[in-house]
């Protein structure tokens, strides 16, 4: 995690893609997965039915809040389903995607393999035609 942190902070980038033995995205990990780590645990609420309890919050929420506040790798906190596009995909669907995803990195991939990743900022570039 610590390595990670260093990675991001030195090459000015906000996340990066995970990668598997063959070369093959499996996921990605960005700023935001390293902040969450650093969160306050959310106590989930309960609702109290007769002699019952009933949690209004998945139980698996809360196991993956907990499995990102003790990672200790970035297999721990990796966001393993990716949102991706192809390099025909057109800026304005990706703009949209970012928008409605509520997410700022997308990778290009051919197949499972990565081409390059997309950022907001890239997006500006290219709307501006500083690219």
């Amino acid at each position: 995690i610590e390595e990670l942190a260093r990675i991001l902070m030195e090459h000015k980038i906000s996340g990066v893609p995970v990668v598997d033995d063959a070369g093959d995205l499996i996921g990605i990990v960005t700023e935001n997965d390293l902040i969450s780590q650093n969160k306050r645990l959310h106590i989930p609420t309960v609702m109290r039915l007769f002699d019952s309890f009933i949690m209004l919050e998945s139980p698996g929420k809360i196991e993956k809040e907990i499995k990102k506040m003790t990672a200790i790798t970035v297999n721990d906190i990796y966001t393993k389903e990716v949102i991706t596009v192809t390099k025909d995909t057109p800026v304005q669907d990706i703009a949209t995607i970012m928008s409605e995803k509520k997410v700022h990195l997308i990778p290009v991939v051919e197949g499972k393999k990565i081409l390059g990743i997309i950022g907001k900022i890239d997006l500006i570039k290219g709307i501006t035609g500083r690219a």
